[in-house]
């Protein structure tokens, strides 16, 4: 008799026990379910992130490469428009040495201009002690005095002119060779076909 209440006992006490388990399993099963859906949708998100990550990536390095693109051909540009003006500004710059070779021989053609004028004061100092009935050649040459005068001058202004032209010309192309430095150094550091 009292092996059967020591069995009665034991028989609840093995159905509670059994119960409570089963509340744990399923309970574990529940946490483990609801980790493995956390960890599912946080995966989701992982890939939604890097996905949208690339298409990011993707889409700015397609910018940088069509940046690229039209930097490299603006450059090629401003190299041959760069490379031209040096060619028309030496091509000047040579047409302007000879302009000032022009101008160096008119002005040794001017400078006997004013030997020229001197012997035409001393021919009219003659004339003058010749005759004095030759009072409208004197006239004719001391207005053809003035006139050389005036021609020298203009043409020594014109000379001034031409120098001063020739240097602002040269003072041109050396900024534009200047300018153009910036563009030839990029252009030889990223080398474009």
């Amino acid at each position: 008799m009292v092996g059967e209440p020591s069995g009665a006992r034991t028989s609840p006490d093995e159905t509670i026990l059994q119960q409570q388990y089963l509340r744990a399993l399923s309970s574990f099963e529940g946490i483990v379910l609801s980790q493995i859906d956390v960890k599912n949708r946080l995966g989701d998100r992982l890939n939604y992130s890097i996905r949208a990550g690339l298409i990011i990536l993707s889409v700015i390095a397609f910018s940088i490469l069509v940046l690229l693109l039209t930097l490299s051909s603006q450059i090629n540009r401003i190299s041959n428009v760069v490379g031209a003006m040096n060619t028309h500004f030496s091509a000047v710059s040579l047409r302007m040495d000879e302009i000032s070779n022009h101008l160096g021989s008119m002005e040794a053609q001017v400078a006997q201009l004013k030997a020229i004028e001197n012997a035409t004061q001393h021919m009219q100092d003659e004339i003058l002690a010749i005759s004095n009935s030759t009072g409208a050649m004197e006239i004719s040459m001391l207005s053809i005095g003035q006139q050389m005068t005036g021609t020298r001058l203009n043409v020594e202004n014109i000379a001034l002119t031409m120098n001063a032209m020739n240097l602002e010309v040269q003072s041109m192309s050396a900024e534009m060779h200047r300018m153009a430095k910036p563009a030839r150094a990029l252009n030889k550091m990223f080398p474009f076909p």
